[in-house]
Order: structure tokens, then sequence, then C-alpha cells
């Protein structure tokens, strides 16, 4: 765990000069719950839902916010529960840094987007909900389902046409979804379950082009990452035909 802890400290360090170069939004692959990794090979069911949850696409994006040795100290002592003299010692700091540093990361995680989320239940509903007004167009549902404040966050990586920057607010939001279903008239969209929430998938002539994840607030749907880099979309290759059919929904 102590080589593994530092060979990836050392791994997000240079990730984010990386990033500093990446053309337009940079964000983490989406992972499908139906993957040996979301499951993390758990033999007990318990173990894969804490596994699952853990590993959301809204977990993900918050612990990019935080800084390389805030994320490794958070981890290390919330999901392994590490005592502080131990995490210290992996990270070469004092134990009263890494808890302090355990406290920022903890403080910036609940000022986000996740203290404001709904239940799975109401989520799912939510996405289902959103997903059906952008396939058939229907600007009012859509308003509906969206909360004002609304941010959409695109990574094409350059290989792929998405948006540069964050498409933010109500307007913009729906102008730009339904901009892409009359870009993409004959696209096919399927509900899938991604660890922790329901998500949906874009093909073009049976090829996965687009995966689009969701975070839900109180006032709808609050935050969408879509995910359209080739190069991050290899998770998803016949997972598809090999999750549970009760964990998809074709669209359109």
């Amino acid at each position: 765990m102590r080589v593994t802890a530092r060979i990836a400290l050392d791994h997000l360090k240079s990730a984010r000069v990386q990033r500093e170069h990446y053309i337009g939004e940079w964000l983490p692959e989406p992972i499908p719950a139906a993957s040996d990794f979301a499951s993390g090979m758990a033999t007990d069911p318990a173990d894969a839902v804490v596994i699952q949850d853990d590993v959301s696409q809204a977990i993900l994006i918050l612990l990019e916010r935080l800084t390389p040795a805030e994320r490794a100290v958070y981890v290390l002592r919330e999901s392994f529960a590490l005592p502080y003299a131990e995490i210290a010692e992996i990270l070469q700091r004092t134990p009263g840094a890494c808890r302090q540093l355990f406290s920022t990361a903890t403080r910036h995680l609940q000022e986000s987007f996740l203290s404001h989320q709904v239940t799975p239940i109401e989520h799912d509903d939510a996405v289902r909900a959103f997903v059906s007004a952008c396939v058939t167009g229907d600007l009012a549902s859509l308003a509906k389902s969206l909360d004002p404040a609304v941010v959409v966050r695109s990574d094409g990586g350059g290989k792929v046409s998405a948006a540069r920057r964050p498409v933010v607010g109500l307007e913009r939001v729906s102008r730009l979804l339904i901009g892409l279903r009359t870009k993409y008239p004959h696209a096919t969209v399927q509900l899938a379950r991604t660890p922790g929430a329901l998500g949906a998938v874009m093909l073009l002539e049976g090829q996965i082009a687009g995966v689009m994840t969701c975070a839900t607030g109180a006032r709808g749907i609050a935050s969408i990452w879509i995910m359209r880099n080739p190069d991050k979309l290899t998770l998803w290759e016949g997972s598809l035909s090999e999750a549970d059919p009760g964990s998809s929904e074709v669209l359109c």
C-alpha cells in the first residue's frame, strides 16, 4: 500500500502538468457498472456496492478538485481507515500536516453539490425524464428537469467535437442538448448503469460515441458530464451487451 500510494501521488503530480496542455475540458473516464474495475472483483455483494459508490463519476470529479496531497490523504483515511501516523509515513509528512490536509479535503467535498444530492431512486427518475426530454426535443420537459444553474462539461480530447468550455445556465444548456439531438438525428440513446448512478450512452452506427453522467440536486439535474474522447470510452466496449438487461433501457 505504501509503494502504491507513492506511485499514485507521483502520477497525480505529473498528470496535473499534462492537463495544462489538454485540449478543452478534462474529465475522468466514466466507468460502466458492469465492468470488473467498477465491481473491484469483489466477491461479497455488499463490498461491491460500497466500491461502486466510491468510484461514482461525481466522486471522481470532486477528487479532481483536490490537490494531489489532499486526494492521497483523503483516500487513505476515508477508504482504508489508516491512522494519520501511517499516512504521514507514506506521504513523508507530519501527522499534523496530514490531519490538516484531510480536514481541508473534507471541507471542499462537503461544500460541493454532493451535500445537496437526492436519493438514488429520485436521481434515476430525474435522469429518465431528462434524457427522454432530450430525445423527444420537448423543451418544456427539459427545462423542468434541469436546475436553473445547470452546468455541462464535455471532454473530446481534441479528437472529436465537444464544447471546450463549460456551458452554464438553463437556456444555454437546453440549446446545446437540443442541438446535439438535431446534429445526430440517427443516434441511439440508451440508459446505462454507472457506479452509483444512472447515466446514458449515445451510439452512432452501433458504436459508442459518448457517455453522459449527471449529478442531481433538489432543483433538478445540476451537473452534466459528457465524455466523447474515444480514448476514454474503451471500458464501455461490450459493456451494454454484458450488462443486466434490467439495467439499461433504449429510449430511441
